[in-house]
């Protein structure tokens, strides 16, 4: 066996080591699958082994499974009659339930010594045990079943063992929100028999595979087995159920079908034998590998991300570098951010500003983060003191002569960004790359401050830097390489997913969630209940409605770009239905958004009480077409998306985006365009190019020119095209 090693001790005893070769990580594969039942059926049918221990020569124990064999089997069977693909899609999906079935009776004690990360089908391995061991001293030890956060289900019992483990109420945070449970969690309920230090893992699961005080059986193969806390007519298990399901349709607006369907699987498996449980679980997990959703989320949210995230869209003849210490000029709340992520990732950061107090000021904003890191027991105060060593905040250009790379993240003005631009070219090296944090100002206008403009390039964060995973790279007219390189190399090493595009105001993100809040405007002038915007947004998949978006954003700031973008394009600058919404905002009536607890949405002073709609908001919309008769929810729902996937079309068909990979992930971590979706082009690509056109005549007949289909996609329509076939990439049927 390739991914698995046995050895069988005086006891018989067989210490089984899954490490497959070449992988940083073990994951369930074809091949680790093949090799798996070789290894349950010499479980099984060999006398010499009495009991069995399974665990890891990797640091992790199993990242689960590998989804991109996952979509490119579902693509092969896709070519099939409906029916055998079906068949054969179930065949597949019930092979791993019945192997960990085939193990978990075949009579000799199992334990699963979980040395490090077990998620996914690694967490079901060790359900699949009799007994399960973890250690004390590794906190990335943790078990999990994040599949729903990818739009699939545990496909290898999982919504069936953990349950009856830990009862239906304890289950239900881990398979549909993803929750993860250390050692200390997963004893207290239940899951793991014992913890112990890391050097003792594997002799005590032999101990207790020795002992087997479970005789080799799982508890729900047991006679008088009854679920923990109740069944699902149980009256806690009633509760459970008749909460859950509200709840879920509260929180998703049924967008995701994954929740749904393992809300199904455990109803429905609570109430019949293991065997027939494992089957419902399998045939759910067929019906989801064919729906879109479920496609679109594994393709954008883990694979496309992931190999992003690698430095995927390296220049060719471009070798990966080390980012070691870097300048960051503005210590503001956007360069205190990056600084706070930065030393997170063990660079040294001379963080300078106008004034020391500001320096200073910025570095207490990174240490004031990593003591509450050490208040969640995330850090230990060492490792704090430590990370805020790496920041010296200062105002002497002369501390920036070694760096290896620079972010200028001041505000956006373009003549202050100039000076700085020239200021630090004075100082570092020539292979120092200049990077500009800006949201909406073109980078190769930037450049022209600067005497290298082939190793200026934008860098643009998302705020709060802390939490969002999105960095968009920008490439200048003049911008080289080199200087990409780089960049991609630093913002992989922050653990942030960085996309490439290329230069135009407001880029890519910005220009779509411009479109987002611009529609939400659209909308509030015409009479739409501002309540209606809102929760129509979320239905749709949104996050946040788009008025609760600008407020976030700032509305003073969004002022401030529509002065710097009529200032730069002068006569040509066209206004919006925004801006006059926008400048009585904030110059009227000084409402600045969610900084100053005043803008489309009232903030209430005390904390936990819930913001409310500004009541004032229908002022802008006085004898708007809607102000009789309200538009339904699906109507506004279309123009929210559209209008945003349409902008996305229109960067692809500029070539401000050239991969829809990075359109789709975008689009997703940037500004939360509805992620079962799949992201933007998916969103285009799922109804197809001839439907998405043909809605959009409809809308831009009805609503303007914002939803004006560009020519790419008026061609794409003609010649039954998707975005993912058109541009080279896996096509959108496959979750590859």
């Amino acid at each position: 066996m390739k991914n698995f090693t046995l050895e069988i001790d005086s006891d018989g005893i067989a210490l089984v080591t899954f490490d497959s070769p070449g992988k940083s990580m073990n994951v369930i594969s074809a091949d680790v699958m093949d090799d798996f039942d070789a290894l349950t059926g010499k479980i099984i049918n060999d006398d010499a082994i009495k009991g069995v221990v399974i665990t890891s020569g990797k640091a992790a124990f199993c990242a689960g499974a590998d989804l991109s064999e996952l979509g490119g089997s579902s693509a092969a069977l896709a070519k099939l009659p409906e029916e055998e693909m079906k068949t054969k899609l179930f065949e597949q999906c019930f092979r791993l339930n019945k192997t960990f079935r085939a193990l978990e009776t075949c009579g000799k004690p199992i334990a699963a010594a979980v040395n490090g990360l077990a998620l996914g089908g690694g967490f079901e391995i060790a359900l699949a045990c009799h007994y399960r061991v973890m250690p004390s001293d590794n906190p990335k030890a943790k078990l999990g079943l994040p599949e729903a956060m990818v739009g699939v289900l545990p496909g290898g019992g999982g919504t069936q063992r953990l349950p009856r483990l830990v009862g239906l109420m304890n289950a239900a945070p881990i398979l549909l929100q993803g929750k993860q449970l250390d050692a200390a969690a997963a004893q207290a309920q239940g899951i793991v028999d014992a913890v112990v230090p890391g050097g003792e893992l594997v002799a005590k699961a032999k101990e207790l595979v020795k002992e087997d005080p479970k005789s080799a059986k799982q508890p729900w193969d047991g006679d008088k087995f009854r679920f923990p806390g109740g069944g699902p007519y149980h009256p806690a298990g009633a509760q459970m159920f008749g909460a859950a399901s509200p709840m879920l349709r509260k929180t998703s607006y049924g967008n995701y079908p994954a929740q749904r369907y393992i809300l199904s699987c455990v109803y429905e498996g609570s109430q019949v034998s293991m065997d027939a449980a494992l089957r419902i679980e399998s045939r759910y997990f067929t019906k989801l590998l064919l729906r879109p959703e479920s496609r679109n989320m594994i393709r954008s949210i883990f694979l496309s991300k992931q190999d992003l995230d690698k430095g995927g869209r390296r220049p060719a003849g471009q070798d990966k570098g080390e980012i070691n210490k870097i300048a960051i000029i503005g210590a503001g709340f956007m360069g205190a951010g990056i600084a706070t992520v930065s030393a997170q990732a063990g660079i040294e950061i001379v963080l300078i500003d106008a004034t020391q107090e500001g320096a200073d000021k910025g570095k207490k904003h990174c240490t004031d983060h990593f003591a509450k890191g050490v208040a969640r027991g995330k850090l230990s105060q060492d490792k704090a003191d430590k990370l805020g060593a790496l920041i010296t905040p200062t105002t002497d250009y002369t501390l920036i002569k070694d760096v290896d790379l620079v972010v200028e993240a001041v505000f956006e003005n373009s003549e202050l960004k100039a000076k700085i631009t020239k200021m630090a070219e004075e100082q570092i090296g020539t292979t120092a790359v200049f990077g500009s944090n800006t949201s909406s100002i073109p980078i190769t206008d930037l450049a022209k401050a600067s005497d290298r403009p082939d190793n200026f390039i934008g860098i643009h964060f998302f705020s709060p830097v802390e939490k969002m995973n999105l960095v968009e790279i920008i490439m200048g007219e003049k911008t080289g390489d080199y200087a990409l390189s780089r960049t991609i190399d630093f913002v992989t090493k922050i653990k942030k997913t960085p996309i490439v595009v290329s230069d135009t105001r407001g880029f890519y993100a910005n220009r779509c969630v411009m479109r987002y809040i611009g529609e939400g405007m659209n909308l509030l002038a015409e009479g739409v209940k501002p309540a209606l915007i809102e929760n129509a947004a979320r239905m749709a998949g949104m996050p946040v409605g788009p008025l609760s978006l600008q407020d976030e954003v700032a509305l003073d700031l969004g002022v401030k770009l529509i002065k710097q973008t009529k200032a730069d394009l002068g006569d040509t600058h066209k206004p919006s239905k925004t801006e006059p919404i926008l400048f009585k905002m904030v110059e009227e009536y000084e409402r600045f958004g969610r900084k100053n607890a005043k803008g489309f949405y009232d903030y209430p002073a005390e904390k936990g009480q819930p913001k409310r709609l500004w009541p004032e908001l229908e002022q802008f919309a006085p004898g708007g077409k809607y102000a009789a008769d309200q538009p339904t929810a699906d109507e506004i729902k279309d123009r929210i998306l559209y209008a945003q996937a349409l902008e996305a079309a229109r960067c692809m068909g500029e070539d401000i985006v050239q991969d829809p990979r990075e359109a789709d992930v975008g689009s997703i971590l940037g500004w939360g365009f509805a992620p079962y979706t799949g992201g933007t082009l998916s969103y285009i690509d799922t109804i197809g190019a001839k439907a998405f056109v043909a809605r959009a005549k409809e809308l831009e007949a009805a609503y303007g020119d914002q939803f004006a289909v560009p020519d790419l996609l008026v061609e794409m329509a003609e010649k039954g095209e998707t975005f993912y076939g058109r541009f080279g990439a896996p096509a959108a049927v496959a979750a590859e």
